[in-house]
């Protein structure tokens, strides 16, 4: 690093400030990629906290992105409650059947103990191993599902559906359980080392339900809990459109709006101006086959649309990378960022 390179936090800081750091920060937000550094299964490896962290640190070195992820795949907060998740080879592992059958289970549903739980430990472990080895100078992302969405794994789409539309007490007791849970998860990452909490709240997302539905449920949610969470949040709609609830998410108190790949980002900047800073949208799911040219002009695209002013962090649209997309890819975006990235200071 040169006498006059920013390290990643102070990078990342400037820019949510709404100035321009030396370049623009760049999360990659990679999971099951760190199972190739040690060539184990993708089940194997997110058994390890120690493999976990030491794959983090040796990714954010090969890339030289601006954050640690020890984030393992959504469905672990699942097991925490009870359930089960699916592993696959090449692919982050999916929720089991959901835990409650009946909606008259809520009423005696007790959440699990984040200190208790073997599971959520492992992710505790790999965030201070974490913190120990790299210190202060690179962001480490934590990472919730909202009271809002972890229903779906909870109870499965449609029921939830039906629960929100149709038992509004049975929802709202269950959100009192999930809130709970939420934060004491939240804290307890950030006090074993995590900068930040990425509050995960797809179903909040107007792809998936109205505004009006959002701003009498989820907005709700998220305004309680947040408010509770001993540090700073960005709310991410995992690949999910933002734009017509904007305004509400600001009133959250959330620093950060991550987006979606199907909203344009120089509008969703413009939006967002004075109220939060912006975090996206490269596609995931197409940089899977991009060519080395083809990555290059979607960074540049981004950086173009967005990252004037700052307030800007480049990043996938969805909040977890592919296990498929290539090395080379990740390496491409990388140097993407440095050749167009820098500010003129």
């Amino acid at each position: 690093m040169s006498s006059d390179e920013m390290t990643s936090m102070d990078r990342v800081l400037t820019a949510l400030s709404n100035e321009e750091p030396d370049r623009v920060p760049f999360f990659l937000l990679l999971t099951t990629q760190g199972s190739k550094e040690f060539n184990v299964s993708i089940e194997e490896y997110f058994s390890k906290p120690e493999m976990v962290a030491e794959a983090q640190i040796r990714m954010q070195q090969k890339y030289g992105h601006d954050c640690y992820y020890p984030f393992h795949y959504a469905s672990l907060e699942l097991e925490a409650w009870g359930g089960k998740s699916i592993f696959y080879p090449d692919a982050a592992p999916n929720a089991g059947r959901p835990i409650i059958n009946d909606f008259e289970d809520i009423a005696s549903l007790e959440a699990p103990d984040v200190f208790e739980s073997p599971q959520l430990q492992k992710i505790l472990k790999t965030t201070s191993l974490i913190k120990k080895q790299a210190g202060d100078d690179i962001p480490i992302i934590g990472v919730v599902m909202s009271p809002f969405a972890l229903p779906t794994m909870q109870i499965g789409f449609e029921h939830y559906f039906d629960l929100i539309y149709e038992e509004p007490d049975k929802f709202e007791d269950l959100m009192q359980v999930n809130e709970e849970f939420c934060v004491q998860w939240a804290n307890a990452q950030l006090e074993s080392g995590a900068t930040a909490i990425c509050y995960f709240d797809p179903v909040s997302s107007s792809t998936i339900i109205p505004p009006e539905i959002y701003r009498k449920t989820g907005f709700k949610v998220a305004k309680r809990t947040i408010s509770r969470i001993n540090g700073p949040t960005a709310t991410h709609m995992a690949s999910g459109r933002c734009l017509p609830i904007i305004g509400d998410i600001a009133e959250t108190g959330t620093a950060i709006i991550c987006t979606s790949v199907l909203e344009d980002l120089a509008e969703v900047k413009e939006v967002c101006k004075g109220k939060m800073s912006v975090l996206g949208n490269l596609n995931g799911i197409e940089m899977r086959n991009w060519t080395q040219q083809e990555t290059e002009d979607h960074v540049k695209e981004a950086i173009q649309k967005a990252a004037t002013g700052g307030g800007y962090i480049l990043s996938d649209n969805h909040g977890e990378i592919p296990y498929s997309v290539p090395s080379d890819v990740l390496k491409s975006i990388s140097e993407s960022v440095e050749k167009w990235g820098r500010y003129t200071r």
